[in-house]
């Protein structure tokens, strides 16, 4: 019944449906907005303040199913109807969400195994996410609160979208019905159990599987190609789910409405890498506009670095279309209260990522529960307060100048190539035992450098098909790939791009097991380099500062590979008594391309220059590297065909610097900019230039 639900639906939801991205003509400004958790009557009086604010969509009912489904079968939608005809009498289009992703709790009541199984133990209700999403009993719910909400809703004239679900995951799903789902899956990939043996090096430590009834539960796994390939699966369920959820949405809604989803990155109190548990760029195929939630440090912590990274990922989830800043924060935690101007530094830099909408979580704070202290724009007063005020300030920028801004077009010439098959096999074991190293930690060092000297970025993964359009190509710890994405990228060098990998690439095949070939396998052509052993560094540095860092940055740490050139140039040896002879970092000229690798960890500063060399290589230096951070700029071509320049202080001091663009208009201040002319941004200040 599951196979059928997952594949027969969403097969023939991609098979027959063609998703064009629905027109947006204008900037959305938005919160988060539930009624249903106010503490007294109130509607009219947050509406006017939303106008006030310039707040021109809300979003809401995502996290409500127990209100809308008080008892089994039992509706109530009344809630929704009034928010509805409040926020389209104002003039304020709303964006519905479906409530599944925070079950009632006479649904657990009545199916307990609705309840997810994880590694960890049975989930007990409480918490939103704790549900299994391959459940028979949640799906048919699910579907029916869908369908019931959506016949109520669907005509009503203040809805221009919906979003689907909520930060989806598979919540570590692991229970007999997941595994039972795998064991199918896996029937499909490798139709053989011998495959599969081989394929794993299953006969280790007597893991070996010998008929399909007692395939083990993946939960004790010690197979990083067995672990891997679980996890794989995960992220299909979510994919599949979040395509069955869009396939129901799509029979009610107008051609004018889009669907969406607020997906979200890896958390490290703040939102910071790829995201391990979904494959952003498979899942987004479901829907017509991508949404991300990001949230950041703010006050002096605030460097747009997250802002810009989060933007770039959405951006490239759907072929550099639009996207939709579904959360991100208003106060937020107490440490995220922002200075003045912060509020509206972060919406502007949004918007000159590409995104068409900033929306806050969430409007007013609530008095109880898990997020008494995550604050929206009102905090419990539900009083007019600086971040309130700031906000009403950006609100009139955009109905000034938004039409400027909207649907802007970027095209960047530096992409990152990001793999979540090798994420999830080089966190299986990473560098070994204790070295506590994950992949996030590995890319961040490498995007964050290209963020600071202003390249533009786009990402890429193993199933783009546009890689060949960048001249500069990024490459971080590719642990587990197939031999055509490595004869591809060999490719992508010998026909005129310019790689840079790190230490960790083409180790081991898509299955996650170890290449039996010098290392590393198969991009050692373009790279001109072997390698058969490794160690962890203590006491190494590069030798001779090749890159004038001064003797802290010069040093390595916590990996190191003992590199012998064929035909590369060495551009840093290792500084030491016994590892002196081999190679740190190399260059290769191949065919019409360059390949650099690095063989090690460096500092950050190390990163930046040997980045700098690199763009400077690709020919892809231009004006905006005269500037670094914390002055960011970012460009991109509005809907009249004319250039759009930002630029944007990301320090509590004022600065200043020359524009070296054609003429252009000031769009906020309507002033003239002449090229060479001097421009000074205050602090936590920006600036939106659009070219004459």
């Amino acid at each position: 019944m599951i196979k059928t639900l997952f594949s027969i639906v969403f097969i023939s939801f991609f098979t027959n449906s063609i998703i064009a991205q629905p027109k947006t003509d204008k900037v959305f400004f938005g919160v988060a907005y539930y009624v249903e958790y106010m503490p007294y009557e109130r509607l009219d009086k947050d509406v006017k303040m939303m106008k006030d604010a310039g707040i021109n969509v809300v979003r809401i009912a995502e996290s409500t199913w127990s209100t809308e489904e008080p008892q089994n079968n039992v509706f109530d939608f009344s809630h929704i109807d009034r928010v509805l005809n409040a926020m389209h009498k104002a003039g304020i289009s709303v964006i519905i969400g479906t409530p599944t992703y925070a079950v009632p709790a006479w649904l657990v009541k009545k199916y307990p195994d609705i309840l997810a199984e994880t590694p960890n133990g049975k989930n007990k209700f409480g918490a939103r996410q704790n549900m299994d999403i391959t459940n028979p009993h949640f799906l048919f719910h699910a579907e029916r609160i869908i369908r019931k909400m959506l016949e109520h809703v669907k005509n009503h004239p203040a809805i221009i979208g919906y979003q689907i679900d909520n930060e989806t995951k598979s919540y570590h799903l692991s229970g007999p019905n997941a595994q039972q789902l795998f064991v199918q899956y896996m029937k499909q990939t490798f139709e053989s159990l011998d495959k599969i043996n081989k394929a794993f090096g299953l006969d280790y430590w007597s893991n070996r599987i010998n008929s399909w009834e007692e395939f083990p539960s993946t939960d004790g796994a010690i197979n990083a190609s067995l672990s891997a390939e679980y996890a794989k699966f995960q992220r299909k369920l979510v994919t599949d789910y979040l395509g069955w959820q869009a396939g129901i949405v799509r029979e009610y809604k107008k051609n004018n409405q889009f669907i969406t989803q607020n997906f979200d990155l890896e958390w490290r109190g703040y939102s910071y890498g790829v995201q391990p548990d979904v494959d952003h760029f498979a899942a987004a195929k479901s829907l017509d506009i991508a949404g991300i939630d990001i949230y950041h440090p703010t006050q002096d912590q605030l460097t747009g670095i997250e802002i810009s990274l989060g933007g770039d990922m959405a951006r490239s989830m759907k072929d550099g279309k639009n996207y939709f800043v579904i959360e991100t924060e208003a106060q937020g935690f107490a440490q995220w209260v922002p200075f003045p101007e912060q509020l509206r530094l972060q919406a502007f830099s949004h918007l000159a990522s590409g995104a068409n909408m900033v929306s806050y979580w969430h409007w007013h704070s609530t008095h109880n529960g898990l997020e008494t202290y995550w604050k929206g724009l009102l905090s419990q007063d539900f009083e007019p307060n600086p971040t309130y005020n700031e906000a009403i300030s950006i609100g009139k920028d955009l109905k000034k100048i938004g039409e400027h801004l909207v649907n802007l077009k970027k095209k960047n010439k530096a992409a990152i190539l990001f793999s979540n098959e090798a994420l999830t096999a080089f966190e299986s074991f990473g560098f070994g035992w204790g070295v506590n190293v994950k992949y996030n930690d590995i890319l961040r060092p490498y995007y964050d450098a290209l963020y600071k000297m202003n390249i533009g970025v786009d990402f890429v993964d193993p199933t783009s098909k546009n890689i060949d359009d960048y001249s500069l190509l990024i490459v971080p710890a590719l642990y587990a790939a197939p031999e055509s994405l490595l004869q591809r990228l060999n490719n992508y060098v010998k026909n005129g791009g310019h790689i840079v990998y790190t230490y960790k690439s083409g180790f081991s095949d898509e299955n996650v097991k170890v290449r039996s070939t010098i290392q590393p396998a198969i991009i050692n052509e373009a790279c001109g380099i072997s390698y058969q052993q490794f160690t962890i560094p203590n006491n190494v540095s590069l030798k001779g500062d090749p890159f004038l860092v001064g003797p802290e940055n010069n040093q390595i740490h916590t990996w190191m590979e003992l590199i012998t050139p064929t035909t590369a140039n060495v551009l840093a040896y290792y500084e030491h008594p016994v590892w002196g002879k081999y190679a740190a970092i190399t260059e290769n000229t191949f065919g019409k391309g360059l390949a650099t690798y690095i063989g090690c960890i460096t500092s950050n500063l190390v990163i930046e220059k040997l980045l700098a060399d690199a763009v400077n290589k690709a020919g892809i230096k231009s004006v905006d590297q005269k500037l670094s951070f914390p002055i960011i700029t970012k460009s991109g071509i509005n809907e009249k065909g004319k250039n759009i320049h930002y630029y944007f202080n990301y320090s509590a001091n004022p600065i200043s610097f020359e524009y070296l663009y054609p003429s252009a208009t000031d769009l906020l201040n309507n002033k003239s900019i002449a090229t060479n002319e001097k421009i000074t941004l205050n602090n936590w200040g920006f600036i939106v230039l659009e070219e004459n």
